[in-house]
């Protein structure tokens, strides 16, 4: 139906005629000449229509915005001055020839070009919100990215190998999406929450190295990077270890962002141990961008009467840190409640702050309520500790170690964007030698990543003397503050892993009803193997400089797990629940006043 795409119509093409096929983005009447701008997927052309043309021009002038057109015209130089350098085609226009309307459109529902637009109305017309150019640009950008990253690991002998839809319930850390079975009543499917134990069981089968661009589902809640249905880069290989998995996956990111962006990437990516990452940054996908750390504060306040303080300072399971943001005593008291209010939602019970107005002046040139409670050689060593220069301020975090790492670790965060003391660029980074183990509300073991991570320690009674202080081969990949992947080396000897299950509580019963599949199969010559998973969504998400997964999701789903272009989830008929042997509890209603 045409010759060339609207976007690639150039200078190269003067007095040719082509033809073209899209949606009118805008239709301008201008002293008696008609012009519209076509627009396709590749961008726009103008196209000029002449009422010396009378049959043409008529129609013309019956067009509106999101027409659906098929025109022929001869291409030609703008007038001079006239020329538009943010197209490609902005040196030329065309001539129409012929037009023919195929296919009128009503009045959208918002305009393309409209940024104020409600994110529901968004999804409920997803199908006009993704003809804007942005979205555009970040579905391309994704194709980019998938297509890059096949080629690779084609190129690496990885084989591109299916995982089933439909499988069995599994302990994975989130709610399973579950599907009744019509042919096994009372049972139910699960979606995949990752191929995990599949891929971990073709390594087993002897496919040497696998991946597979993957749709997984988590019934879990929402937030701006997730999604109930979201897409895993999944990769796994035998008879590599986690120097060479993270090298081929760091090489493959590294070449990503040459070919897509024409980003230099460091080679090698830095590397954290995640015992440092919490001390300094409070978690362990830290942002390098921001150059503000915490302080430990511990050896200075254990002996300090205020019990704000000491407490934590001499509980093991406690922590007591400083944050020094430079320039920050101008901040106003009510700037201050704020951030108070943002550590409130991590579950900090207050945030502590000292403004130094003049570092020289000792206790004096101090402004806090706090400074009454500390000793003057206290204060003396926070200023030395943390560099502190007149004109900053101090915020404090104490209490139990994880709600202090989360509450200031994103205070942190959130001061250096409101600052302006995010850095441009790429700061990529591998965090290494994660904890085994960390304990549950109920001081419980459960793992940090998932129950088949091995330890790093080979000997199995060396791992039981102190399952609490092992470390694991595990790995994760994190950009400007986003883990894209994590993965490890997986246990692949039955006794690691029973002493793993024992650590966790998980019985032999239990394990063999969850996984049993999976522990059969490691008695029939298992191999090393290790492995790796990126969520493709947050990559091209970042890459895209999106705020939100949805935005580079071509269909995605509300904060509450639904999709209001489709009305998803729906009800069914009776007659489909009685086939699948399921009834339904009576909803409660409000009776109608």
């Amino acid at each position: 139906m045409r010759s060339h795409y609207c976007g690639k119509v150039t200078e190269e093409l003067i007095d040719q005629e082509v033809t073209l096929c899209g949606w009118v983005n805008r239709r301008r009447d201008h002293g008696g000449v008609i012009f519209i701008d076509l627009r396709d997927r590749e961008g726009l052309v103008q196209v000029v229509f002449d009422p010396d043309r009378a049959e043409i021009f008529e129609i013309a002038e019956q067009v509106r915005n999101e027409y659906v057109l098929r025109m022929t015209g001869r291409v030609r130089l703008r007038p001079e001055g006239t020329a538009n350098p943010e197209l490609t085609s902005g040196k030329i226009e065309i001539l129409g020839l012929d037009l023919e309307v195929l296919n009128a459109s009503e009045t959208p529902p918002f305009q393309l070009d409209d940024t104020g637009v409600n994110d529901d109305l968004r999804l409920q017309y997803r199908y006009v919100d993704l003809r804007r150019d942005e979205m555009q640009q970040r579905i391309r950008l994704r194709n980019q990215v998938t297509r890059f990253i096949r080629n690779f690991l084609d190129d690496n002998e990885f084989w591109d190998i299916e995982t089933p839809m439909l499988t069995k319930e599994t302990p994975e850390g989130a709610r399973d999406y579950l599907v009744p079975s019509r042919t096994h009543p009372g049972k139910f499917f699960a979606l995949p929450q990752s191929p995990q134990l599949f891929k971990q069981m073709l390594m087993m089968s002897g496919m040497d190295r696998y991946y597979q661009i993957v749709r997984c589902f988590r019934d879990e809640d929402l937030r701006a990077d997730r999604q109930p249905e979201f897409t895993q880069i999944d990769i796994e290989t035998t008879f590599m270890d986690e120097e060479a998995v993270m090298s081929v996956t760091e090489e493959m990111i590294r070449g990503l962002f040459k070919a897509t962006m024409n980003v230099e990437l460091p080679n090698p990516f830095p590397r954290m141990l995640y015992k440092e990452a919490m001390l300094r940054y409070g978690s362990d996908k830290p942002d390098l961008r921001i150059p503000l750390q915490l302080v430990d504060l511990a050896d200075v306040m254990k002996d300090v009467e205020f019990k704000v303080f000491s407490g934590p300072a001499n509980d093991p399971e406690g922590r007591i840190v400083v944050l020094r943001l430079p320039g920050g005593a101008k901040l106003s008291r009510k700037e201050i409640d704020n951030y108070t209010d943002f550590v409130g939602r991590y579950g900090a019970k207050g945030l502590a702050w000292i403004k130094v107005n003049d570092v020289d002046a000792g206790r004096e040139g101090l402004q806090s309520p706090i400074v009454k409670f500390l000793p003057d050689d206290v204060l003396t060593a926070i200023i030395d500790k943390t560099g502190t220069q007149s004109g900053d301020i101090l915020f404090f975090g104490a209490g139990d170690a994880n709600t202090v790492n989360e509450s200031i670790g994103a205070l942190r965060v959130q001061l250096g964007m409101d600052n302006g003391l995010v850095e441009e660029g790429w700061r990529p980074l591998w965090v290494v030698n994660f904890p085994m183990f960390e304990k549950n509300s109920q001081g419980d073991w459960t793992s940090l990543h998932h129950p088949f991570t091995s330890p790093s320690v080979s000997s199995v009674e060396a791992f039981k003397a102190d399952p609490g202080a092992a470390l694991s081969r595990a790995y994760d990949m994190v950009l400007n503050g986003t883990e894209l992947g994590g993965g490890s080396e997986r246990i692949y000897k039955m006794d690691m892993q029973n002493a793993v299950f024992e650590v966790l509580g998980i019985s032999q019963q239990e394990a063999e009803e969850k996984f049993g599949f999976l522990l059969t199969a490691m008695k029939y010559g298992c191999p090393p193997h290790a492995g790796i998973a990126f969520g493709l969504d947050r990559l091209v998400m970042l890459m895209a400089g999106a705020s939100s997964i949805r935005d580079v999701m071509a269909f995605p789903k509300t904060q509450t797990a639904a999709c209001p272009l489709t009305s998803a989830p729906a009800k069914v008929t009776t007659k489909q629940l009685r086939e699948l042997n399921l009834k339904l509890r009576q909803v409660e209603t409000e009776a109608a006043s």
